[in-house]
């Protein structure tokens, strides 16, 4: 028998426990991870410290740096999102479809746990908490496998958390982390079919992509984050171009930043000018087509095209999820053909449209398919915090069995209870 094996062996006995406990119980272990997260924080970042150190050394990208670092800051922001699902209801508490059929049959609709949930992901050692947080207050165990950069900040993190679990009263088994980061084992992971329910791969493209493909296990797609702006004819230019800043570069790492500027012939170059100075100022790598490529270079002058910063796109432009400072740009002689673009590179993550005209955003909303539409708004919204469900596991964009942003109610499944007095059929 293998470590992770057993390490399935005792999520599934766990799991039986942590079904059955009740809401304040839950509510209790919750409250002491939080309290522990900031007690021992100096903890955390001393392992992180070294998370840290060995990256650099190792040449990781600026961006995954970002998603690596932690301070005392977002320690207290994490610890805060953990009381937040605290204070969520519950969604195994109360039965949400109760009818009684003419026969005197009355029949109940529960939410239940989905059981045992594994998770994979990258360099963010956040998700550790966060993932943990949702999965206890959904009355779900938690089997953690996070990348190579982060292994000793997400050890202290569950150690961290086991603690506090053991303090409520709840076994430390219902959060726990694989300790080999190896190939092999996430593999071993994918195929726990017998010990594991659900597998949410949280990371770039080519990890959900992999893990979609090898699993035996049914695997809930998230993050894939190639998403689009496009500006519209009838768009407030100065508008959108402060919303593509914000889309872009208020952190380029996460899935929901925008990837792809898709604008319409008749704004390009008034867009365009508006918009490129703003993206100039945090260095915005351009893939430009044919069409606007010579407008960036006249409007961010020689030296910065001087410097490899405004390219000509290729066609694999159109499909990458940069998580860094780049940006594709895509003209567009239509909003038909702005729509037909998205939808033939569109991850099905977010997808804004910038216009004034009403029946045009309506049109859009209706024929763009993804998790988030939006109209004259960032893609950064894109999030459990900011939809209203606190923490989020991820941002599905699969239609089966939850879409969107993933929170408590997404991390369950349903079972029907059955009341009757000698009813026969």
């Amino acid at each position: 028998m293998t470590a992770l094996e057993q390490q399935g062996i005792d999520a599934k006995k766990a799991s039986r426990i942590l079904m059955t406990a009740g809401t304040s119980v839950k509510n209790e272990a919750l409250k002491a991870i939080a309290d522990a997260l900031i007690e021992r924080s100096a903890e955390w970042l001393e392992a992180n410290a070294t998370d840290m150190e060995n990256a650099e050394k190792n040449g990781i990208s600026a961006a995954m740096l970002d998603r690596l670092k932690l301070t005392p800051e977002s320690i207290k922001g994490i610890a805060d999102g953990v009381r937040e699902v605290m204070a969520l209801p519950d969604p195994t508490a109360v039965a949400d479809k109760t009818v009684t059929r003419p026969n005197g049959l009355l029949i109940m609709r529960k939410r239940v746990p989905l059981g045992v949930i594994a998770i994979i992901f990258e360099a963010r050692p956040n998700v550790t908490v966060d993932a943990a947080a949702l999965c206890l207050k959904s009355g779900n165990v938690c089997i953690l496998r996070g990348g190579k950069e982060a292994i000793n900040s997400n050890r202290a993190a569950v150690t961290i958390m086991q603690d506090a679990l053991a303090k409520a009263g709840l076994p430390k088994e219902c959060i726990s982390l694989v300790q080999d980061t190896s190939h092999e084992t996430a593999n071993e992971l994918m195929h726990m079919d017998k010990y594991v329910d659900v597998l949410i791969p949280r990371g770039g493209a080519g990890l959900i992509r992999s893990v979609a493909k090898n699993a035996s296990i049914p695997v809930i797609r998230t993050g894939e984050g190639v998403c689009h702006i496009y500006i519209d004819k009838e768009a407030d230019l100065d508008m959108g171009a402060k919303i593509l800043y914000n889309s872009k570069c208020s952190r380029p790492s996460v899935c929901n930043a925008v990837e792809c500027l898709v604008v319409h012939k008749d704004v390009a170059e008034s867009f365009l000018e508006k918009a490129l100075p703003l993206l100039q100022m945090k260095n915005v790598e351009l893939r430009c087509d044919n069409k606007t490529i010579g407008a960036a270079e006249n409007i961010c002058g020689v030296e910065y095209a001087a410097l490899g910063k405004i390219l000509p796109a290729v066609a694999e432009d159109w499909d990458t999820e940069y998580d860094d400072y780049k940006l594709a740009i895509k003209t567009v002689d239509s909003y038909e053909a702005a729509v037909e673009f998205i939808t033939e590179h569109s991850t099905g993550h977010s997808e804004a449209i910038i216009t004034n005209n009403y029946f045009t955003a309506q049109r859009f909303l209706n024929e763009i398919d993804a998790a988030a539409v939006y109209v004259n708004a960032s893609t950064r919204f894109t999030d459990g915090g900011e939809f209203g469900l606190g923490a989020e596991i991820g941002i599905s964009t699969q239609k089966l069995h939850a879409r969107g942003p993933m929170g408590l109610e997404e991390l369950t499944s349903c079972k029907y209870v059955v009341y009757g007095d000698g009813q026969i059929r």
